[in-house]
């Protein structure tokens, strides 16, 4: 075992030890991220690279720090991770969610996918290359953040609104969700690259009638006005659309596979690959789900209003037609309320850097093919995204074929191989020297 993978694996598991939940609500919010960003900071100073230490409210902190390239033309290189995890209460952990316990080969811990492993990884390599003289060909900005899994507010947007000149320069950013490996075929695995994300949004549904008492109800009525809305948006499956990501997905596994990936059967052909299959599936199409439902409070009283707010996830330029099909659906006499939205990303699927993470992989991995999707879901790339920064998200995981890595995300005992930690520092080093 290397220093490198001895740091990374260590530091890991003493960022799994902090206890750093956001809960989203202020009042229950400790200052775990504060302390994880400090943890960090004299980590980075211990090795003479100095920092930037951001804390915009109690609590809330962050860190960024910058690596000089030996190129100085080379546009920079954002290096991202954030070190707020979900809560784990109402969940029946077997191993202790702030244990760092190792069994059986796995290291087990709130963070150990989301998002502390990769935490610990970058802050090791960060560490070697300033320990060993190694300079990246680009400036890399080191950013561990607060404030991911409640949108970022205090955290990246709140660093790209108040503090843009840490990223001077950047060009691109490297972090969630990606570089896990599934397998492609009998003897090789894919590697996959998240080239765009989703937008993210919430719509709210309100039908209005007369209220008044349950022995007299009528088709009017705004219950079942809004349940019809409902049942029409929940049966609702939109068009398969493809995208640069998808169709370069479906591209590479279709030849490995000898199979021909066809719109109409898509989501049954997709299960056919095993987990991933669900995952791609989720990002072939727009998505609507109902996630609220609110009306009256006493069952011999027709309520006069009722409301449904449903979470949608909309394709790169796929969020107008995507409201305009829910006010269809929704039918008259329903209103549709849009009231927050995050753009969906899209970046290049041909960059250099691409290539670099391609090399890095084939070094590490003479059966690792990489592969480009689309994540459904969000990641603190949209953030930088408002800076002109093209996000990619690539945390490099060699595990077993029959490891989900994408399932461990906010899942009851959080775990991730150690000899895949060993891999992901080994590969992002490669990654970062070269990129």
């Amino acid at each position: 075992m290397t220093l490198l993978e001895d740091e990374a694996l260590s530091f890991v598991r003493e960022l799994i030890r902090i206890d750093s939940v956001n809960t989203g609500d202020a009042a229950t919010i400790g200052d775990g991220e504060t302390r994880a960003a400090r943890f960090v900071q004299a980590r980075l100073a211990e090795v003479g690279i100095d920092t930037t230490f951001v804390e915009p409210v109690p609590g809330r902190g962050s860190v960024v720090a910058r690596l000089s390239g030996s190129d100085p033309d080379a546009p920079a290189l954002i290096v991202h991770a954030h070190l707020d995890v979900v809560p784990v209460s109402g969940q029946d952990w077997v191993h202790p969610p702030f244990g760092a316990e190792i069994e059986d080969g796995l290291l087990y811990g709130r963070g150990a996918v989301d998002m502390k492993n990769f935490a610990g990884v970058i802050l090791a390599v960060a560490r070697h290359f300033a320990r060993s003289g190694i300079r990246p060909r680009r400036d890399l900005i080191f950013a561990f953040l607060a404030d991911e899994e409640s949108g970022g507010v205090w955290g990246a947007s709140w660093l790209v609104d108040n503090r843009p000149e840490l990223f001077t320069g950047a060009s691109e950013a490297i972090s969630e969700v990606g570089g896990f490996s599934v397998p492609l075929d009998s003897d090789r695995r894919a590697y996959l690259i998240a080239t765009a994300e989703k937008g993210v949004g919430s719509v709210r549904l309100t039908a209005r009638g007369e209220a008044g008492h349950a022995s007299r109800p009528r088709p009017s009525d705004a219950v079942p006005r809004l349940a019809g809305a409902v049942a029409r948006i929940g049966e609702h499956r939109f068009p398969v659309v493809r995208t640069p990501a998808l169709t370069k997905f479906l591209s590479e596994f279709g030849h490995a596979r000898g199979v021909v990936f066809s719109d109409a059967n898509l989501d049954a052909e997709l299960e056919e690959i095993g987990f991933v299959g669900r995952v791609i599936a989720a990002a072939a199409r727009n998505t609507a789900a109902v996630t609220v439902l609110r009306a009256g409070d006493k069952s011999n009283i027709i309520p006069g209003r009722a409301e449904a707010i449903i979470d949608y996830r909309a394709l790169p330029q796929g969020e107008a037609s995507l409201l305009a099909e829910l006010e269809l659906l929704a039918g008259d006499g329903v209103e549709v309320e849009q009231f927050r939205s995050m753009d969906p990303i899209d970046s290049p699927i041909d960059s250099a850097l691409i290539e670099v993470i391609r090399a890095a992989i084939a070094d590490e991995d003479a059966g690792g093919v990489v592969v480009p999707y689309l994540l459904p879901a969000s990641t603190d790339n949209k953030h930088f995204a408002r800076l002109g920064v093209h996000g990619y998200g690539f945390v490099p995981l060699r595990v077993p074929d029959d490891f989900d890595v994408y399932g461990q995300f906010h899942a009851v005992d959080e775990c991730v191989p150690v000899d895949a930690l060993y891999f992901s520092a080994r590969a992002t080093a490669r990654i970062l020297q070269t990129a």
